[in-house]
């Protein structure tokens, strides 16, 4: 799923732009990004979208050479399990 950017998010609207999902960070300073939370429909739960989220979130600090501090409890279940996945990004 490609998801829209803006104001510290990853989200994604239907045709109705009813939100169906949303990932949403700070950041903590030059090198860190925080996930504060992620959010899918109910709708549309069980298809992996927060999942996808997470790792648009992860590809962006790749690419910014950042480290992620999880505060989300589903981000950090996700990087806590595939630790050997985003050993890069995990602060």
């Amino acid at each position: 799923m490609n998801f829209d950017s803006g104001d510290s998010r990853f989200y994604k609207k239907d045709e109705n732009e009813n939100l169906i999902c949303e990932i949403t960070y700070s950041i903590a300073d030059s090198s860190m990004i925080v996930i504060d939370r992620t959010f899918v429909n109910d709708d549309y739960r069980g298809q992996g979208i927060a999942a996808q989220l997470v790792d648009r979130e992860v590809e962006m600090a790749r690419e910014e050479n950042k480290k992620i501090i999880p505060r989300c409890a589903f981000a950090k279940s996700m990087l806590e399990k595939n630790s050997s996945l985003y050993a890069d990004v995990i602060e």
